[in-house]
């Protein structure tokens, strides 16, 4: 019994000195796990394994959630409380960030814009910020703005984001062919479920009929083959497009 003790925690041991070997962590790692196995796993198991397993992972997930869930204005107020004690420029786009989950998607266009006045104007991550808050504000020819000057300043950045947007953005500019073609562009170089969902709901609403059920009938495929987690999960996406092609019943 004691043998077979001793013989677990080597297997234990050479389990986390493969899972190190594999992460790319310190060889000394692998001298802690083979000198002291026992507590050379616990120390590991502690120390590197949990923090990036799915595990963890999971518990952060639903940790984030439930905050949200019971404070959910809690990451607005300190990032408001931060900027005003310290008004620097990350603090600036931490308020921004805030002000669109929460929203307020006038004040973090007016934000966003703020922080690109500054040395972080060509920052691509700050400008996609403000296409999305200059977009969900209802500043459609903003947005176009914005997210052109990413795509000309780096077209792989973002690009299938970038791309679905400036569909969306043209659409609510009222310029339909334009949004038809970069449809067509990030379908055709995407094809993620989302572009196609975003796609399927713009043709149902444009009165491109063929078009809209042509995609439905490939969603409906995707979905199909979901676990139940990932249809929660997009949720909201699939009530949307569910109201659209009812539309055109």
């Amino acid at each position: 019994m004691e043998i077979f003790g001793i013989g677990i925690h080597i297997l234990v041991a050479i389990f986390f000195a493969v899972h190190a070997v594999r992460n790319g962590q310190p060889i000394y790692w692998l001298l802690i796990l083979f000198m002291f196995p026992l507590i050379g796993s616990v120390v590991y198991f502690i120390a590197i394994y949990l923090p990036s397993s799915r595990i963890n992972q999971g518990a952060r997930k639903v940790a984030s959630v439930a905050v949200k869930t019971l404070d959910p204005g809690r990451e607005l107020r300190e990032a408001r409380e931060a900027y005003e004690y310290t008004p620097t420029a990350q603090n600036q786009m931490r308020l921004a960030s805030a002000l669109l989950e929460g929203g307020n998607a006038a004040e973090a266009a007016t934000t966003y814009e703020a922080c690109l006045q500054g040395p972080f104007s060509g920052d691509l991550e700050i400008r996609f910020g403000a296409a999305r808050a200059t977009f969900a504000a209802g500043r459609a020819d903003d947005a176009v703005s914005h997210l052109q000057t990413i795509r000309a300043a780096n077209d792989g950045f973002r690009a299938e984001q970038v791309s679905l947007l400036l569909a969306q953005a043209w659409a609510a500019a009222g310029r339909q062919d334009e949004a038809r073609a970069e449809f067509e562009h990030a379908l055709s170089r995407y094809s993620g479920f989302t572009t196609q969902a975003e796609y399927a709901i713009w043709a149902a609403g444009a009165g491109d009929t063929d078009k809209a059920r042509a995609l439905d009938v490939e969603l409906r495929r995707t979905i199909e083959r979901w676990t139940p987690q990932t249809r929660d999960l997009n949720q909201p996406l699939i009530k949307r497009l569910n109201a659209a092609m009812a539309g055109l019943r």
